[in-house]
């Protein structure tokens, strides 16, 4: 498991003076990204393949508070991957300093070619360190599918 430490800053927080909801998005965010960092997915090496991850969905559920002041760990797990690593899942568990789980984000994305703005598969060499990496017991192939699990659908203004 991969985890990144964080300090709850005041600007953290919210009207209720805890921790607010895009805090939660902003920290499972920059565990990813280091997570990724450590598979040598650097800014740099984004650029040369010219992919950037996007995010389809995510899904916050609470447990328990964090507060100002404290430490709080989130970790980074892989949930499922498309067999050509075009679309990606991960869960994100947030942990107290007492190790008590207090918050799950659950995402699911994908690769996007920069030039052409369109899904895109990754490297060969990039699918074999994602499936070297740690997994949740329920890690799953994912299909495109998958991706529309939710059922959603645009709604366009009618003009």
């Amino acid at each position: 498991m991969f985890l990144k430490e964080f300090e709850i800053r005041w600007s953290d927080l919210d009207a209720n003076r805890h921790l607010a909801n895009l805090s939660y998005i902003t920290y499972a965010g920059e565990t990813r990204m280091s997570f990724l960092q450590s598979l040598g997915l650097t800014h740099q090496k984004l650029i040369a393949l010219g992919i950037g991850p996007i995010v389809f969905n995510e899904h916050l559920f609470y447990f328990k508070e964090a507060l100002f002041d404290q430490k709080i760990s989130v970790s980074t797990v892989l949930t499922g991957m498309s067999k050509d690593g075009t679309f990606f899942e991960f869960e994100h568990d947030f942990y107290n300093e007492q190790g008590a789980n207090i918050a799950r984000c659950e995402m699911m994305g994908g690769w996007m070619n920069l030039d052409t703005r369109k899904l895109t598969t990754i490297p060969e060499s990039l699918i074999k360190q994602f499936e070297e990496t740690n997994k949740t017991v329920h890690y799953k192939e994912l299909t495109a599918k998958d991706t529309r699990k939710w059922n959603k659908i645009p709604k366009d203004l009618i003009q």
